[in-house]
Order: structure tokens, then C-alpha cells, then sequence
């Protein structure tokens, strides 16, 4: 780099400069050649304009993303033969002689399923993505303090102007066809017993609603104990989470005037228009999954309106290397990022595996294709990815576009994922042939590699590290039962049955999680190892924060096998619920259902009102799930 690119004070004519290690002659007015003729002040100068540039070159070394890898593919050189970068499809971001370049070297591959071709392979590809790295870092690094700041600020305006264009691009929203949709308002039971549990549900939905407009109105959250709002930091400044969570709900259960009333604060209130970092994937599943079906199941405008202009706000996201998007968006600036704990600062499988239905049904309401484009993007990436025994690791680079750490789970950071893929074939009546391939290839790697079954004979979904089982089934991967019976249908020939006693299973394994503690509420998370079956044995894993996942894979068997026990065990959660987690202001989270006194959470979670007490309800009604997720998504994150 020229020394005075970084120092101008020593810029000198043409044909003279500093050379030969600083021996060469300053020229152009100086007192002598060499280094002994410059004055004190100079020489420190320039000793601590080379101390910062070093500092600099090792500093863009040692603190890119995957420091270990870049250093592996810098510091010690691989033969040539790992140079060829891989055959993917870049997504949007990558650079067209990258792309080109893949192209031309698809020759020299090894043969699929060659393992030393594969390893040199991963290799070639590691390396031809740090050093592309470095080579930015280098370049950016020969820039001045003004170039970079003026590219900083070209970048943001980009941004912005992406901003605006799609704002104008969607002022006019175009007609849509809302047929009436099948299942969605069920007509009263004719068994007594079960209108009376119905209403119940129904009281235990008003008192949930009442205290949350009493004390929290308009807050995210209610905390039903100290009777406040609570706000978590996953939604920014953005507010009325409970409010568009439970619009679906209010509506199913005939709640209209709490329904109006929460119509109006949408109209009146939310707002989207502010500086906040949030969580794409739980303002995708809360408030744009929450507004869009309440449009379908009123036909309100202001629902769909809302939809599209939040999911405008989440584009941004999408602006990576790979197309996969930032798991942290700040919706004002479009500035995206990652969980720092999220191996490397990956993203994460389950969040942006949750978009597609959503994302789908914008494009649709919205007539402008870029939201599916952003989406079908994500399938291209992950279908074009080598999957370790036929897993999905649940971490993903959005830089390089490759896997991080190999941790798989049906469980926490990767679980509606596979839900997704299933129901976006249901949803699209059943002609999204990809999403079926999908779908039906994961879970038969799941079986082979993941589900286990017990000393005693209960059958349990492990997950995966690296190529070791820890023996440990989350709270959240209990919806899996629901979900390989819901797929039973239309599984490979002869796998039909066989999918829907894996959901039976399954099921059975999750009641037991809650019949083996005091409140008979299940933990987070429970273990079979050490001669410990279906119980929580770490502190950390005992809580239980009003999930719906258990009583939905009940919902599910009881409406495809009609077998009366799923009933029974989701009546014994209500009750559960209403001696264990009812307080005078609301519902709280217990800190452990194994201890006889109840230590409350203070917090009424959104999703108790959008998704628990619903799938209650549903456990209420005879007609298969199936009509209505081919339309709205019925039950989805």
C-alpha cells in the first residue's frame, strides 16, 4: 500500500516517494535521503501509522466470522487441487465471478459419493469463501477514512431507497378472492358434556383477554402476577403482540365484541414506522402470521394491509450473500445481524425455515411475486446443500451459504421447519411436489438417525451433535406427533399407518413427560439416560412457559383417529392449567412442575391466547384439521 494513500502529509511529486523500506529519498525539499534526516515528530508518526496498519491486517485475520477456518486458508496454504470453489447457485448478493467460476470448474468434481472428493471439496470451499473475505477486508482496508465512510453511507441509502420503492410499489393492493373458508367456524357440539368444556375453554380465553385489557393493554405481554406489561426485547419497540396473536382465536370462539375492539388498536395503533431491532422470525410468526389470518377469517382490509407493510419492513433481512436472511433486522435503517451465541452468528434453521407460509400468502395478498422469490430462494440454497446422513443442521452461514456446527434437532432451533414443509404442501392443495419431497426425505432421516425408543418402550426424538446422539426431547419437538400423522396420508405407499402410530407414539411419550411431574404440565425439556425416562433432571430444563405443542399433537390424533384418550389427556392439561397456572390476573409460567408449590413466571405468554387455548378448542370438534389447513394454516407457528 503507498504510504501516502494512509498519510497524506507525506505525499510527495512524481518520481519521488518513500522506497526501499523508507531508504528511498523524500525529495521535494527535504534535508537528506534517509531515515536519520527526519525530525522526531515525523519518525513517530510514521511508527504509529505502521503500528495501526499491522494492528489492521491482523485485526481483519482474526476477527472475520469462522477466524479459525480463514486462518487454516491464509496462514497455511492447501495444495492447488483444493482451489475450485463449489457448484451452488449463488443467491442474490453473491458476485457474477463467482458464479461463473463454479460454472467452469464443475469438471473437475469429484465423483458423488466419493468421500476424499467430498472432503477436498468442503475444503476448496472453505477457503475460496475466506479468501474472498480477506480480499475484501484488503481492499477496504487500501480505501481512505472518506471512501469508506462514503460507502457506508451509499449503502444506507440503498437501503432506504429499497425501502421506498417497495412502499410505493404496494400503496394499491389488489383484489382478492376470499372464498368462505371450510371449518373455520364449527357448529355447536350435540354432547352436553363437551359444549360445557368448550365453555369453559371459552371462560378460561376471557379471563386470559380481560386481564391482558385491564393491566397491559397494548403492551406486548401481561405479567398476570405483578398485573403489568412485559415487553421482550424480541420485538423491538413494535407493541400489541397479544392483541394480533389472539385475533384468530377471538374470532373462532365468537368473541366479537373483543375482536372489534382489537380490530380498532390495529387501526389505531400499531405501527411499524420506528427505529427497533426485532426478531424476524417471531414478528413473522406473531404479528404477520397473526394479521393475515385474521383477514382470511374476516375479511378486514386493515389486516392485510397491515401484512404487507410489515412484511416490506422484513425485506431487508434478505440482503445477504446468500439470500438467507438475518435472524435480527432493525427496521429503520434495514441493517441486519445475527445471534452472537448462534455458532458463529449463523442463522438459524427453525427461523428462517418459518417464513415460507407467511411470505407465500404476501405475495398473494400484496400481487407483487418478491416475497415467494425471497422464500423458493431459501429451498434453492438449502436443496442445493450436501446434507450430513440426510439431516438439517440447524445452523446455516448466510455469508458463505454453508452449514456451521452439525447439531440437529426436531426440537428448539429447528422444529417448524419440517412443520413448514409439510403444510405448504397442504396449503398449496398438494401440488408444491418440492416441499413434499422435502418433507418426507427429512423425517426418513430423522427416523433413521434420531428416533429412538426406550428401556420401557417409549419412543423418543434425540438430538444430534456431530454425529452423536444426546439422548434429550425438548418440550417444543412434542409437536412432531401431530405432524407425522398429519403427513400419514400421503407418505411413500405402505408407510401410511406406520407414520400414524409413529404420531401415536410420540404422543404417548409427551403425556408421560406431564403425568411424571407434580402439576402434570410438562418441562421444557426431558431425558432418557442414566436410567431417568421422560423426566426433566437439569434445573434449567424444569420450567414450563404455557406451550401449546403437547395438546396440539393431541389436537391432531384426536381429529384423524377420533381415539377418546387424546381428549381425556388434553382435558387433564386444562385442568392442570386452571389449578396450577391461573392467578387472579391471568395465566403465569410455572419455574418447576416438579415442586408442590407453585413459583410463578409473571409472564401470560401471546401464544397461550393464539395457540394454546386454540388448539383446546380444536380438540372440541369432530372435522378433520386438514379442510382448513389447505387454506389458512389453521394451526402453524
Amino acid at each position: 500500500m503507498p504510504v501516502g494513500g494512509l498519510l497524506p502529509l507525506f505525499s510527495s511529486p512524481a518520481g519521488s516517494g518513500l522506497g526501499g523500506g523508507l531508504g528511498g529519498g523524500l525529495g521535494g525539499g527535504r534535508k537528506g535521503s534517509g531515515p536519520a534526516a527526519f525530525r522526531l515528530t515525523e519518525k513517530f508518526v510514521l511508527l504509529l501509522v505502521f503500528s495501526a496498519f499491522i494492528t489492521l491486517c491482523f485485526g481483519a485475520i482474526f476477527f472475520l466470522p469462522d477466524s479459525s477456518k480463514l486462518l487454516s486458508g491464509v496462514l497455511f496454504h492447501s495444495s492447488p487441487a483444493l482451489q475450485p470453489p463449489a457448484d451452488r447457485k449463488p443467491g442474490p448478493g453473491a458476485r457474477a465471478e463467482d458464479a461463473a467460476d463454479g460454472r467452469a470448474r464443475r469438471g473437475e468434481e469429484g465423483a458423488p459419493g466419493d468421500p476424499a472428493a467430498a472432503l477436498e471439496d468442503n475444503l476448496a470451499r472453505i477457503r475460496e469463501n475466506h479468501e474472498r473475505a480477506l480480499r475484501e477486508a484488503k481492499e477496504t482496508l487500501q480505501k481512505l477514512p472518506e471512501e469508506i465512510q462514503r460507502d457506508i453511507l451509499m449503502e444506507k441509502e440503498k437501503v432506504a431507497q429499497d425501502q421506498l420503492s417497495n412502499r410505493v410499489g404496494f400503496k394499491m393492493l389488489p383484489p382478492v378472492d376470499l372464498a368462505p373458508l371450510v371449518g373455520a367456524i364449527d357448529r355447536e357440539p350435540g354432547d352436553a358434556a363437551i359444549r360445557e368444556k368448550r365453555e369453559k375453554i371459552k371462560e378460561m380465553m376471557k379471563h386470559a383477554w380481560n386481564n391482558y385489557k385491564r393491566y397491559a393493554w397494548g403492551k406486548n405481554e401481561l405479567k398476570p402476577v405483578s398485573k403489568g406489561g412485559h415487553s421482550s426485547s424480541l420485538f423491538g419497540n413494535i407493541q400489541g403482540a397479544t392483541i394480533v396473536d389472539a385475533l384468530d382465536t377471538l374470532f373462532i370462539m365468537k368473541m366479537k365484541d373483543e375482536f372489534e375492539e382489537a380490530k380498532a388498536w390495529v387501526d389505531e395503533n400499531l405501527n411499524f414506522n420506528m427505529n427497533a431491532e426485532v426478531s424476524v422470525f417471531e414478528v413473522n410468526i406473531r404479528f404477520v402470521g397473526g394479521l393475515i389470518s385474521a383477514y382470511y377469517l374476516s375479511g378486514e382490509e386493515i389486516f392485510r394491509k397491515k401484512a404487507v407493510e410489515l412484511g416490506v419492513k422484513l425485506l431487508p433481512a434478505f440482503h445477504t450473500p446468500s439470500g438467507i436472511p438475518w435472524a435480527l433486522l432493525n427496521i429503520k435503517s434495514g441493517i441486519g445481524r445475527n445471534w452472537p451465541w448462534a455458532s458463529g452468528g449463523s442463522s438459524i434453521l427453525a427461523e428462517f425455515g418459518t417464513l415460507h407460509l407467511e411470505f407465500i400468502h404476501l405475495s398473494y395478498l400484496s400481487g407483487n411475486p418478491i416475497f415467494a422469490d425471497k422464500v423458493m430462494n431459501i429451498r434453492t440454497v438449502l436443496n442445493n446443500l450436501e446434507k450430513p446422513q440426510g439431516l438439517y443442521p440447524n445452523y446455516l452461514n448466510p455469508n458463505s451459504g454453508q452449514w456451521a456446527q452439525y447439531h440437529v434437532s426436531v426440537g428448539g432451533l429447528g422444529d417448524s421447519f419440517y412443520e413448514y414443509l409439510l403444510k405448504a404442501w397442504l396449503m398449496s392443495d398438494k401440488t408444491d411436489l418440492q416441499a413434499k419431497k422435502m418433507y418426507f426425505d427429512a423425517i426418513k432421516a430423522i427416523e433413521t438417525h434420531l428416533i429412538r425408543k426406550s428401556r420401557n418402550g417409549l419412543t423418543y426424538i434425540a438430538e444430534w451433535k456431530g454425529g452423536l446422539l444426546e439422548h434429550k426431547m425438548g418440550h417444543l419437538t412434542c409437536f412432531a406427533g401431530g405432524m407425522f400423522a398429519l403427513g400419514a396420508d400421503d407418505a411413500p405407499e405402505g408407510l401410511t399407518q406406520h407414520y400414524l402410530q409413529l404420531g401415536a407414539e410420540i404422543a404417548r411419550t409427551c403425556h408421560e413427560s406431564y403425568n411424571r411431574t407434580f402439576v402434570k404440565l410438562g418441562p421444557e425439556a426431558f431425558r432418557f439416560d442414566g436410567g431417568v425416562e421422560a423426566i426433566a433432571t437439569r434445573q434449567n430444563e424444569k420450567y414450563y412457559i404455557l406451550r401449546p405443542e403437547v395438546v396440539e399433537t393431541y389436537m391432531y390424533m384426536w381429529r384423524l383417529t377420533h381415539d377418546p384418550k387424546y381428549r381425556k389427556w388434553a382435558w387433564e392439561a386444562v385442568e392442570a392449567l386452571e389449578k396450577h397456572c391461573r392467578v387472579k390476573g391471568g395465566y403465569s409460567g410455572l419455574r418447576d412442575v416438579y415442586f408442590h408449590k407453585e413459583s410463578y413466571d409473571d409472564v401470560q405468554q401471546s401464544f397461550f391466547l393464539a395457540e394454546t387455548l386454540k388448539t383446546f378448542v380444536g380438540v372440541t370438534v369432530r372435522c378433520k384439521p386438514i379442510r382448513v389447513l389447505r387454506r389458512s394454516g389453521f394451526f402453524t407457528e
